[in-house]
């Protein structure tokens, strides 16, 4: 990877390899860190992300239980036995 990043930063390159060059070194830990443990962030910000499409989705509701059943419908797998025996009002 190191000979990519100086072949691209000579300046005979294009700019855009040059850049790539830039951005290669800038990343080249935790690149390296990825093709060796072959483990990334990318389950956490699954996460991260679900959970703020729900509370974007629940916005408005004042009761919790209505937040809380949207909550579970919007994530999916819900438990429609336990959803039955909620009381919405």
């Amino acid at each position: 990877m190191r000979d990519i990043i100086d072949q691209c930063a000579k300046k005979s390159s294009p700019p855009e390899l040059r850049t790539l060059s830039r951005t290669l070194r800038n990343w080249f830990d935790q690149i390296t860190a990825w093709h060796q443990a072959r483990v990334s962030n990318g389950p956490t910000e699954g996460m991260n992300n679900l959970l703020k499409r729900v509370k974007r989705v629940a916005f408005g509701f004042t009761n919790f239980e209505n937040f809380r059943i949207r909550a579970l419908l919007y994530a999916g797998k819900p438990n429609f036995r336990l959803l039955d025996s909620i009381v919405v009002r």
